[in-house]
């Protein structure tokens, strides 16, 4: 009798795994989530984002966006292009997220910074400021959240992003 049906679980390794679908779902839901959560602390608890902060949003969405598309897109080489945008776009937002705690917050302004150029071409901005528009300078925006700097808990996200594509890539 095998150890699972004893009532002990079994740590036998399964070769499949967590399907590509659920993990490029995950892909998909968990940006906008915390594009959501970001919201919320924003419009709720007052915590206006600046130009870095505002970045990552852009970058959440993007993930988002490649993830839904990996959840149609499944046959070919379209789950490894779409895993390595995504796996890329998570890095870069690991990067702005740790450029945001480490130099930007110890800087008075972050305006025409790197991040407002790239948010300012994109227009969105302009298009959907409740969402994309910097309202504080980097050193006005350090916060942390529940003890924690803000930028921690986007970091934190990216990886999770990046380990589920590097997953979802290791299943083709």
């Amino acid at each position: 009798m095998s150890t699972a049906l004893r009532g002990r679980p079994s740590f036998s390794a399964d070769r499949r795994g967590v399907p590509t679908t659920a993990l490029f779902a995950f892909a998909a839901v968990l940006p906008f989530a915390a594009i959501g959560a970001a919201l919320v602390t924003q419009h709720v608890y007052g915590m206006q984002p600046c130009p870095w902060c505002v970045l990552q949003r852009l970058i959440f969405m993007c993930i988002g966006v490649l993830a839904a598309i990996g959840l149609v897109w499944r046959g070919g080489a379209g789950p490894r292009v779409l895993g390595v945008l995504a796996l890329l776009l998570a890095a870069c937002g690991f990067a702005a997220a740790m450029w945001q705690h480490f130099v930007a917050a110890a800087t008075a302004s972050c305006k025409l910074s790197f991040a407002d150029k790239v948010v300012s071409a994109t227009g969105l901005n302009d298009l959907l400021p409740a969402v994309f528009e910097s309202r504080a300078s980097c050193a006005d925006a350090a916060v942390s959240l529940f003890r924690v700097p803000y930028e921690f808990w986007s970091a934190t996200l990216f990886v999770v992003l990046a380990i589920t594509m590097i997953a979802a890539m290791r299943r083709r």
